[in-house]
């Protein structure tokens, strides 16, 4: 008999069967739940720690990838997983976004949300299921969320909506989708596209609802048969008293705090007007834990005030706090070429909000290698995201990229995406940089319009301009007003954040946070067409400063060409131990990349040493012809009968004794050529059925001058060249050979 006491319930989403278990392992947490689909299986734990004196939500939520679960060995050099990776932050974002707004107020509990994916097939993603574990977990335990969350992915693939589809058709969707919501509204967006309209991201919210009702219902059959007792706690209250006179003294200076141009200036005139309250209701008596408590509700009722009063004046009055109308776009002025030295950069600046773009071209070594659970290895175009804290005219420490600034960054690459040209179109490596020096509202999408900006001054062919606009909502009883361009308090005391990015022909990116449940359709319809209005707008902006790509790329812009031999041709242009291609990176400064295929890349810092290297190895990698002129052969060894002539690495041909000199014959070839001697030769004979080439030299007055077929013709009419030579099948074996030794 087990000594387990394992409680399951599933339910089928899409083709797809999920099953959520609890009772098995890790049942000192306080809500373990196992989410299983396929192979993949995650462990969703969430637990309560001690009670802390803050005035926040003391949330943390950690996803722990472990190589194992695809059966790999970590690379790095401890061979141990160290900070979590891009996939596992994203994932981690997803999980706190929907389920934060639901936590009590007040509730200040420890709490930590731990997924660890302990299987993964590779089929069926585990962010999806660390998502629903998660809140499944919270379900099971004493800790008490409002709702029941759920979360699915709708990927369009071949023009139809796919529920959950698997991993291997991610990278053919034109649309992916991610939902979370109750089974009342939707919290949570994140999407990836491919120029898909508002109507088919509408649609696809729609589907993802109805399979979203089913998980909820799912954890709330698991929380019945399973879940512990919530734990109560009294939720912090106004003193109705002090807000009424609070009320009446200061609003009409808060007012006309809130209107002050700036958003400096406005948040130092409205901490004037707290200061004041403070002072005048919470003075000083000498009893510190009574007037800690006094400032607290203090403070506590002016909070109030100013959110009540801001978002009335928006929703009701339809005034927003800069005076714009609600569509109105803060103005916007756009640079290029802020940094000479880098391949391409750009300015983007919206109101109080600033992004410089930056942009560097690489080779593809220069690829991005990604060591986490999934199918993608690498990636040749990258977009990072930067947020130093004196662009919101604050000082901190800058230890490396913060959770947000990781967000900020893959939801920017999201939306560039879909416009990089190919690797055989464009064979570099792209990394985009954004660096905010001023924030108010939106930084994100600000990213989006400066990197496109910038990665058409640097001269690659995108297919479309992309920009990008942050829409919010402020929603009073049955009056709302959905805002265009939002800044930054519209975003902190507004109901929604929907960031919308895309070029002309539609929706590249799209992320959505929700902090209330009565977002009708009605009103996402109206909050998209809005976006793409503003969006169009945008681009109309940044067409200003910057109509399409350059034609040419930055002196200073590395130079890449991409040629293609016959893949037995490789291993003439490795060479014996990789002797040959070593010489050629040296001579032309030049990274060279050789595919299987036949495929060579040429990396160099200018386009002369890349023209060079290409000229260098299509002469190495062609066939001779007869009038091939090779002005830089090399004598490798002389004999009584002639001298073998070294055209190209792995190719050789015999220059016969009758024509080493013109117009008169030696009796030894040594009286005219010694072996290391460069000399200037034409092929005057090819016989390829004995792997023979015969050689002149250029200055004969037989050839010089004539053209290829006027030197076959001669070649035909007396015999050829003077005699055959080493060369064709022998040069053949010498490359076969360097290949098999370069290659191991």
């Amino acid at each position: 008999m087990s000594i387990f006491e394992t409680t399951r319930v599933s339910v089928r989403i899409g083709e797809d069967e999920i099953a959520f278990e609890t009772g098995k392992i890790a049942k000192q947490a306080g809500g373990a739940v196992v989410v299983k689909c396929g192979d993949t299986h995650v462990l969703s734990t969430a637990t309560k720690g001690g009670l802390r004196d803050v005035d926040f939500l003391p949330l943390t939520v950690d996803v722990e990838e472990r190589m194992y679960a695809v059966g790999k060995i970590p690379g790095s050099f401890f061979r141990r997983e160290a900070r979590a990776g891009e996939k596992a932050t994203l994932t981690a974002r997803m999980i706190d976004r929907p389920i934060r707004p639901l936590f009590p107020k007040g509730w200040h509990y420890e709490t930590q949300l731990v997924t660890m994916p302990l299987s993964v097939d590779q089929e069926h993603p585990y962010d999806i299921l660390a998502m629903n574990g998660a809140s499944a977990a919270l379900a099971i335990s004493e800790i008490p969320v409002a709702k029941h969350v759920g979360a699915v992915r709708v990927g369009k693939l071949d023009g139809d909506f796919v529920i959950n589809p698997n991993e291997e058709d991610h990278p053919e969707m034109d649309l992916d989708l991610i939902v979370a919501g109750t089974d009342e509204a939707i919290l949570m967006v994140e999407a990836g596209a491919n120029g898909v309209t508002e109507a088919e991201i509408l649609d696809a919210l729609d589907i993802a609802h109805g399979e979203i009702k089913k998980l909820v219902a799912t954890i709330e059959e698991l929380r019945q048969k399973i879940g512990k007792e919530k734990l109560v706690i009294d939720e912090p209250t106004i003193d109705e008293g002090l807000l009424s006179e609070i009320t009446s003294s200061h609003r009409q200076a808060l007012v006309d705090a809130i209107a002050t141009e700036g958003k400096l200036e406005r948040y130092e005139a409205i901490d004037e007007v707290k200061d004041a309250v403070v002072a005048q209701y919470a003075p000083e008596t000498g009893d510190a834990e009574a007037d800690s408590a006094r400032k607290s509700d203090v403070k506590t009722a002016i909070n109030a005030i100013e959110k009540d009063t801001i978002r009335k004046a928006i929703a009701i009055d339809k005034k927003r706090p800069d005076g714009r109308a609600q569509d109105e776009i803060r103005p916007i002025e756009c640079e290029v070429d802020i940094s000479p030295r880098v391949h391409g950069s750009a300015l983007f600046t919206r109101g109080e909000t600033q992004v410089l773009g930056n942009v560097t071209l690489g080779t593809t070594r220069m690829d991005m290698r990604i060591d986490g659970l999934g199918l993608e290895t690498s990636k040749t175009f990258f977009h990072h995201y930067n947020f130093p804290p004196f662009s919101v005219g604050e000082a901190g420490f800058m230890r490396g990229p913060k959770r947000r600034d990781i967000g900020h960054g893959a939801l920017a690459e999201r939306a560039l995406s879909p416009s990089v040209p190919s690797q055989e179109d464009f064979p570099y490596v792209i990394r985009a940089v954004s660096e905010t020096l001023e924030s108010n509202g939106s930084s994100s999408m600000g990213s989006v319009c400066a990197s496109s900006m910038a990665m058409q001054a640097a001269g690659i062919p995108v297919k479309s301009p992309v920009a990008g606009v942050a829409m919010g909502l402020i929603k009073e009883g049955d009056d709302y007003i959905v805002l265009t361009d939002i800044a930054g308090v519209e975003d902190h005391l507004g109901d929604m954040d929907f960031k919308v990015a895309g070029s002309a022909d539609g929706i590249n990116a799209l992320q959505m946070d929700i902090k209330i449940t009565g977002v009708t359709f009605d009103i996402l319809t109206d909050a998209l067409e809005q976006a793409r209005k503003g969006r169009l707008f945008i681009l109309g902006k940044m067409a200003e400063a910057i109509d399409g790509p350059r034609e040419e790329m930055s002196p200073h812009a590395p130079r890449i060409e991409s040629i293609k031999i016959d893949p037995e041709k490789i291993g003439a242009v490795i060479g014996k131990g990789g002797e040959t291609i070593r010489s050629l990176c040296e001579e032309f400064e030049a990274d060279i990349d050789v595919e299987d295929d036949g495929t060579i890349r040429i990396y160099a810092p200018t386009g002369t040493q890349v023209e060079e290297a290409v000229a260098r190895i299509e002469g190495m990698t062609k066939e001779a012809e007869i009038g091939d002129r090779y002005p830089a052969a090399k004598v490798v060894k002389t004999t009584t009968f002639g001298a073998f002539v070294e055209l190209v690495k792995g190719t050789d041909g015999l220059l016969h004794i009758s024509n080493v000199k013109p117009g008169g014959r030696v009796e030894t070839v040594e009286e005219v050529l010694e072996s290391g001697q460069v000399i200037d030769v034409t092929v005057g004979e090819v016989d390829r059925e004995r792997g023979r080439i015969g050689l002149r030299m250029t200055d004969d007055p037989q050839i010089a001058g004539k053209s290829k077929e006027e030197i076959a013709a001669l070649s035909a009419n007396k015999g050829g060249g003077g005699g055959g030579g080493r060369g064709g099948d022998g040069g053949r074996r010498r490359r076969d050979r360097g290949d098999r030794e370069s290659r191991g």
